[in-house]
């Protein structure tokens, strides 16, 4: 007698996350053929979905694979299942046309070129030997070609590119690795590279290898070549030659700030730089950020001046396969192994992404241009971090790798937009338990960066679908993304303290609820305060719907605004007049400002003209930086802190002592202290290790007596003065000795860059009380 058929059972499968352009119908595809089921999977708005019929074993473990195995570019959030009445019919497994119904779905970031694609890239027997723009579902662009969703060619920049006979089937194959890889193209029926020369003829090189060995050719005898990109142009020289790289300086109008470099392999990077398991890990990641790595000292390292006053070198690896093409293959003519590469833009202008706008914006900073015809629908800047030596990552710049992966919230939010600041300004936009940054925009100082922003906003509701019900932004009146937001929201937005916006930020992105306050440290350079006046030293008690302002360093007055920040000596001046102490002629500080400067900036302290009262740890680290003699004006933000850690850096290890604020943040006895020292003949090294110290003792102090005020034991570190490593890990060690939980950031930047996300939830619980 024959054993009766096992009954079959049919199930719908949604899956949520980031599952398009990374290959996931391919993978359920295979997976589904490999068990032998029958059924069907397809894209929609709101992520993947799958229906699959057979046996109930085969259906169980294909769910059970499912949640296990993925492609590598896939972020799965959320599966669903679903018993549906059995078909009945034979059949196979099949891929369907992609459902344009509303809703959402998560996009995966671009991601550097694969290896595989690289082994092409380099193979004279592959049809896409050389090809600028090889890619596979596993690389490549996503982000920035995407103009609409759900992920289909036909909503990136690549429509304009009809796919020749050989890339169609590749495409429309499950089993070939570019299966619905939305930027497939091959030299055929691609984009094209072409070199354009500063004087304006354009020459169309027959192929792109020739504007490739031309641009190469420029830059080894020293021109500037503005190279077009995944999220926008940069500009490049070679990191080796001194005037190369002087000039792209003063072209840019940077002054001392350091450039990043590319460099050809990690043989150049291990030449150049230290380079650790964990920054080797963060180097050579799909995301292939710029890692910052403690540079070597040998001569025939990058110019002087490419990261002038620094320890730190910048560095990347290639991530498109026109940075390696550029680099140049085995047996191509030699030319620089190491570039500078820095953003596309005039300082404080927006990075440049339209062809006809980097003619002239980037006129008389480039000597060529290599671009390409594929547009760039957004806007992408490089990614910054530096790993611990604990191995985690911070990230100073969240940008390309990153964007648009969602970060998850503890608590709901209603359909909201923050709007960040107005220095590293990144917005954010969330909706239920997610939210997106979006990629780097800049300081919000002119239209071109307001429209930016803008345009930032407007892709980023296209790719989330969500539509924002209020607008939340800094509570300071002059700021332009202020501003822009009133305008932005037709309403009044919700106006979230700086500081609060920190701490709330750091809150988030470890998963606190905001049902238990934290004491929040968040120090920066500027932020507008309750009371009128700029804070930036200042310790919170502080939740989501609210914050109190526990402590605080002891203010001065801040002389002249951002005049007073681009000259340190005057905030040394103005911290020592605060303090009571004389300007004696031997001081640093003294000696660097002239009589007449003098002069003036006596009569504005005693008259209070122009001196807002600021508590900024920023302009506390700008001023002890002049003090002990070690940046009296500042070409860039931040560069005089910069060096004041670099300096206490070469010094910790030899000087174990610290100075002692007075009454919790009362500098005045450091500044004594540190005067005497100076009189003794004390290093300047020392003197800044002895400060930082000073720092962080104070913090864990005051951290020390809140907890026995208030029983809380949970401190959160924000604000970009946090991105002094030195001051992170010595205020984080303290705490952690004390039986404190610390909060770091990680993904998301401590400084400005992560501020929205802040703005965000507080804002969305201040809106739920009222």
């Amino acid at each position: 007698m024959t054993a009766p058929a096992t009954r079959a059972v049919r199930r719908r499968v949604t899956v949520r996350g980031t599952v398009q352009g990374v290959g996931f119908r391919p993978f359920v595809h295979r997976l589904a053929t490999d068990l032998a089921l029958a059924g069907f999977v397809s894209n929609t708005a709101s992520g993947v979905l799958i229906e699959v019929e057979g046996p109930p074993d085969g259906v169980a473990a294909f769910c059970d694979r499912l949640a296990r195995e993925h492609p590598p570019l896939a972020a799965v959030t959320g599966v669903g299942v679903e018993d549906l009445p059995v078909t009945g019919g034979e059949g196979s497994f099949g891929i369907r046309t992609t459902d344009r119904s509303p809703g959402s779905t998560l996009l995966p970031p671009d991601t550097a070129t694969c290896a595989d694609c690289l082994r092409e890239l380099g193979d004279p027997a592959d049809r896409r030997h050389r090809h600028p723009f090889v890619t596979c579902t596993h690389c490549g662009p996503r982000f920035t070609i995407a103009t609409g969703m759900p992920y289909d060619r036909a909503v990136t920049t690549m429509s304009r590119f009809p796919m020749c006979g050989e890339c169609a089937r590749e495409y429309g194959d499950p089993l070939d690795r570019r299966f619905h890889a939305q930027p497939v193209a091959c030299p055929g029926c691609g984009p094209r590279l072409r070199l354009v020369p500063a004087s304006g003829s354009e020459v169309r090189p027959a192929r792109d290898a020739e504007a490739l060995a031309s641009a190469r050719a420029l830059l080894a005898a020293g021109r500037i070549v503005a190279v077009k990109g995944l999220g926008g142009y940069h500009l490049a020289c070679d990191a080796g030659q001194a005037q190369s790289v002087d000039t792209l300086r003063a072209r840019k109008a940077r002054g001392g700030k350091p450039f990043a470099v590319m460099c050809a392999d990690l043989d150049e990077v291990r030449r150049i730089a230290e380079l650790s398991a964990s920054e080797l890990a963060a180097l050579t990641s799909p995301r292939r950020p710029i890692v910052l790595l403690r540079r070597r000292s040998q001569t025939d390292g990058p110019a002087p001046g490419v990261c002038p006053g620094s320890p730190h070198l910048g560095v990347m690896l290639p991530y498109t396969p026109v940075h390696t093409l550029l680099f140049g293959l085995p047996g191509d003519p030699p030319g620089p192994r190491v570039l500078v590469m820095t953003s596309g833009n005039r300082s404080g202008e927006p990075i440049v992404t339209d062809d006809d706008e980097a003619l002239t914006r980037l006129a008389g900073l480039a000597d060529a241009w290599l671009a390409h015809d594929r547009p760039i629908a957004s806007p992408c800047d490089d990614s910054l971090l530096r790993v611990r030596p604990d191995g985690t990552e911070q990230v100073l710049r969240r940008s390309r790798g990153y964007v648009p992966r969602p970060l998850r919230l503890p608590v709901p939010v209603r359909p909201a937009l923050a709007v960040g600041g107005d220095l590293k300004n990144a917005l954010c936009i969330g909706e239920g338990d997610h939210a997106w940054f979006g990629p780097h925009i800049g300081d919000m100082g002119d239209l071109a960066t307001l429209e930016a922003a803008r345009r930032a906003e407007a892709h980023l509701r296209g790719l989330t679908g969500v539509h924002p019900e209020l607008v939340a932004a800094d509570r300071h009146p002059g700021y332009h993304s202020a501003r822009w937001a009133a305008r932005r929201a037709g309403q009044a937005p919700v106006l979230v303290q700086h500081h609060h916006a920190h701490i709330a930020s750091a809150m988030a992105e470890h998963g606190l609820d905001g049902t238990t306050p934290v004491i929040g440290v968040a120090f920066d350079g500027t932020g507008y305060g309750d009371d009128g006046t700029v804070w930036g030293g200042e310790i919170l008690l502080a939740g989501y719907t609210g914050f109190r302002r526990y402590a605080r360093l002891s203010p001065a007055p801040l002389p002249g605004g951002d005049a007073g920040v681009a000259n340190p000596c005057r905030l040394a001046l103005a911290r020592l007049w605060a303090a009571g102490l004389p300007w004696d002629a031997d001081l640093p500080c003294v000696t660097a400002c002239a009589p007449d400067e003098r002069a003036v900036l006596e009569r504005q302290l005693a008259g209070g003209l122009a001196c807002v009262p600021t508590s900024s740890m920023g302009r506390l680290f700008d001023a002890v930086s002049s003090l002990a003699g070690v940046c009296h004006r500042a070409g860039y933000e931040a560069q005089a802190a910069l060096e004041l850690e670099a300096a206490a850096a070469s010094a910790w290890g030899a000087d174990a002592s610290a100075y002692t604020f007075a009454d919790g943040l009362d500098p005045a006895p450091v500044l004594s202290a540190l005067v005497t020292d100076l009189r003794r003949g004390t290093p300047a090294a020392v003197l800044a290790a002895r400060f930082h110290r000073a720092v962080a003792r104070a913090v864990a102090g005051i951290c020390r007596r809140a907890r026995q005020d208030t029983g809380l034991a949970t401190v959160a570190l924000s604000g970009g003065v946090f991105a002094n490593a030195l001051l992170e890990e010595e205020c984080a060690r303290l705490l952690t000795d004390d039986g404190f939980a610390v909060l770091r950031h990680g993904e998301v930047p401590p400084n400005d860059g992560g501020l929205a996300l802040g703005q965000l939830v507080v804002a969305a619980h201040l809106r739920q009380e009222e």
